[in-house]
Order: structure tokens, then C-alpha cells, then sequence
């Protein structure tokens, strides 16, 4: 009873962050695009954030290790409080350069908050579903796609925020939210969670099993192909074609939230396999491959002439990339907690999601790129390369259990 009600704090702390970083996302890139930046320009303003976010997984594993799970999240979550005080007092009479530094600054402290609470979340649910992989398939879709879910709600709170409240005086409730869930998670979780022997090297913080490294090689591509169209070119595209700022943040919303219900029902769509990795690994393989085909599909379809709108059709079949795009990262997600060592489990995790904050940098200094060099084709493009990488790297992937390696590793 208390591992569920562990995991149940772990996963309602988490939706809080989630909810008030979606909204932060979508109030900095409309609020600096009314102001009238560059594409390239809003891509810089979150170049920071994933920067960092590299830096915080890695370290963010180590200490998770070595002072437990609950005081990182605590870390994580004061943080984002200082990054959201921070934006509250931006001057509009300042300079666009010293703006766009603050707002950068701001947003670094940002990614490191977001990744560090990332990893002390899904290192918690590592360590308290105990060792059946069906449990800790069911509980880390769930975890990751109610976390989607509620990212995808922040974005359309966002938009809404900017609408009715403007800028700055959305900040403030966000940041007494944070506080809020801060002390709750504090005071509710046990302190000793997540405690482990931590790495006492850099080389033992990176001597990752041979799954553990494939796996983060595709994850850098994967999340990559999806920030070449989502963070800047999409937003940025449909505004300029005529949407509101309620209407570009309750379709990311949307998006966002269909793409986390799918990954809740991952399980259900992947046929299981005892030892958790010989039907899984196929799996996330054939869903690759399933990926790469809807980008090529849009470039073609948006150039025919005489069709619907471009909008529409880029909607529509960004719509139909949630749902491989859904199930293959639900099961990237499975599969690194499949790969961890037990005894390392956060390092493990945060190293993987280093690999994670790699693609999302490189996702958005090309959308942006991109986007303001061949706007949206150019943007499906570059997620159809990245995506076939992915899907390649994939046949590499060991669907057989190593226990052996893994027990040298964590010795």
C-alpha cells in the first residue's frame, strides 16, 4: 500500500510541474513572438533550457543517487519558482538584446529545474514498482503519458493565460502553485527513496550497458524529429496563417494531451513478453518505422496544388504522427528502466535523459533554423532524416536480457 501511495505522490507532484512548464513554454514563445522575434530568434530564447536540461539530467541522477529522490524533486521544483520570479520582472523598456539574455538566463534555470524533477520522478517509479516488468511497463506509461496529458493542458493554460491576463500577471499563480506541491512532496514522501551507491568517478557515471547507450542514441533523433516542427515551425506557422493565440495553444494542447492518453495505453497495443525485452524491442522497431513514413507523407501532400488548406492538412497529419509517435516513446520509456541497473538506476535515467535534452536542443536550433529558411516543409524534412536515424538504430538494440554486464556495471 505505501509503494502506491509513493507512486501516486510521485505522479500528482509531477503533473503540477508539468502543468505550470507547458504554460510557461507557450506564454514565452507567443508572448516574444506578438513582440514580433524572429523564428530563429524564439528557437534561441529556449537554446538555454535544453542546454542545461543535458547537464541536469546527468547531474540530477548522481545526487538523486546520493541524497535521495524527494529532495531533488524539491531541488527541481525551487528552481522553477526562481525562473518564473525571474520572468515576472522583465522591463519592456529594456533593449530586445538584453531581453532576449534575461529571458535565456531565465529559461537555463528553467531546464535545469524541469530535468532534475524529470529524473528524480522517473528514477521514483524505478524504485518503488518493485521488479515485474509488467508492473513497471503499466506504471511508467501511465506516469509519462497522465505527465503528457497535463503538459498538454499547461499549453492551452497558457495561451488562455496570455489572452485574458497577459504576460506577467500569469507568473505569479504559477509560481505559488510550484510552492505548493514543493512542501506537499516534502513532507509526504519518504526521505530515504531512491538512496543508492552513486558513481564515484566520471567514468562509472558514463560506463552505461551497450542498451542503455543504443537506446539514448535514439532518443537524441526521436525527440529531435518531433521539436523540428513542434517547438517553433508548427506555433509560428499556424498563427501566421491566421490562428489565435488560444486557438495555436488549445491545438498543441490537444495534441499534447491525445499523445499522453496513448502512451497511458501503450501496454495494451504491445504484445508482452516475459522477460521484457524480446516482443518489446521488436515493437519499438516496428513503430520507428511506422514514424518515418508520416512527415515524407505531408511534404508531399502539402505540395500538391488544389487541396485544402495547408493548415489543415498539417493539423491533420501531425494528429495521425501522435499516435507511433506516442507508443514508440512510451516504450523508449519502458525500456531504459528495462536496461538500468538496479543499484544505479537514477544515474542510469538521467543519463538517458541527457541523451533526450541533446535532441530537444537540436530540435529547436533547427526548427527555428529551419523554418525561417524553408518554413514548414523544410521543418518535416529534417524530421523525416532524424526519424529514419532513430529507426536504424533501433536494429541494434539488445532484446535479450545481460544480466551479467548489468551486475558489473552497478558492482
Amino acid at each position: 500500500m505505501a509503494t502506491l501511495r509513493n507512486y501516486i505522490i510521485v505522479t500528482a507532484s509531477y503533473w503540477g510541474f508539468t502543468l505550470v512548464d507547458g504554460a510557461l513554454r507557450m506564454l514565452v514563445l507567443l508572448h516574444f513572438f506578438r513582440l514580433g522575434y524572429t523564428p530563429f530568434t524564439l528557437a534561441f530564447l529556449f537554446l538555454l533550457y535544453e542546454a542545461a536540461g543535458i547537464g541536469a539530467n546527468l547531474g540530477g541522477g548522481w545526487l538523486a543517487a546520493r541524497f535521495g529522490i524527494p529532495r531533488m524533486l524539491a531541488v527541481g521544483q525551487t528552481l522553477q519558482v526562481v525562473s518564473l520570479i525571474m520572468l515576472s520582472l522583465l522591463d519592456p523598456g529594456w533593449s530586445a538584446a538584453v531581453s532576449v539574455a534575461f529571458v535565456v538566463i531565465a529559461q537555463g534555470i528553467a531546464g535545469v529545474a524541469k530535468d532534475i524533477t524529470k529524473t528524480a520522478s522517473k528514477s521514483a517509479i524505478k524504485a518503488i514498482s518493485g521488479e515485474g516488468s509488467g508492473q513497471l511497463f503499466r506504471w511508467v506509461a501511465w506516469f509519462t503519458g497522465s505527465k503528457n496529458a497535463m503538459k498538454g493542458i499547461g499549453f492551452f493554460v497558457g495561451g488562455l493565460l496570455l489572452d485574458v491576463v497577459g504576460f506577467r500577471s500569469a507568473l505569479w499563480p504559477m509560481a505559488g502553485l510550484l510552492a505548493l506541491i514543493l512542501v506537499a512532496g516534502l513532507v509526504l514522501l519518504p526521505r530515504e527513496l531512491g538512496k543508492a551507491k552513486s558513481s564515484k568517478s566520471v567514468k562509472e557515471l558514463f560506463g552505461k550497458s551497450r542498451g542503455v547507450n543504443l537506446l539514448a542514441a535514439a532518443r537524441i533523433f526521436m525527440f529531435g524529429a518531433r521539436d523540428v516542427w513542434f517547438v517553433v515551425g508548427l506555433p509560428v506557422f499556424l498563427y501566421a496563417s491566421g490562428w489565435r493565440f488560444l486557438e495555436v495553444g488549445g491545438f498543441l494542447a490537444a495534441w499534447t494531451i491525445a499523445y499522453g492518453a496513448i502512451q497511458a495505453i501503450a501496454p495494451s497495443l504491445v504484445t508482452r513478453s516475459d522477460d521484457g525485452l524480446s516482443r518489446e524491442v521488436p515493437a519499438a522497431r516496428l513503430w520507428a518505422g511506422l514514424l518515418v513514413a508520416v512527415p515524407v507523407v505531408l511534404v508531399v501532400v502539402m505540395q500538391t496544388p488544389g487541396l485544402w488548406r495547408p493548415d489543415i492538412i498539417l493539423v491533420t497529419g501531425l494528429a495521425l504522427f501522435g499516435l507511433p509517435f506516442a507508443v514508440n516513446s512510451s516504450l523508449h520509456s519502458y525500456l531504459i528502466l528495462a536496461y538500468a541497473g538496479s543499484e544505479k538506476a537514477a544515474e542510469d535515467v538521467g543519463f538517458y535523459y541527457a541523451a533526450n535534452a541533446t535532441g530537444r536542443l537540436m530540435g529547436i536550433v533547427l526548427s527555428g533554423l529551419l523554418y525561417q529558411t524553408g518554413g514548414m516543409t523544410a521543418c518535416l524534412l529534417g524530421s523525416a532524416v532524424m526519424l529514419a536515424i532513430c529507426w536504424l538504430v533501433t536494429f541494434l538494440l539488445p532484446a535479450v536480457s545481460q544480466p551479467s554486464a548489468a551486475r558489473a556495471r552497478t558492482a
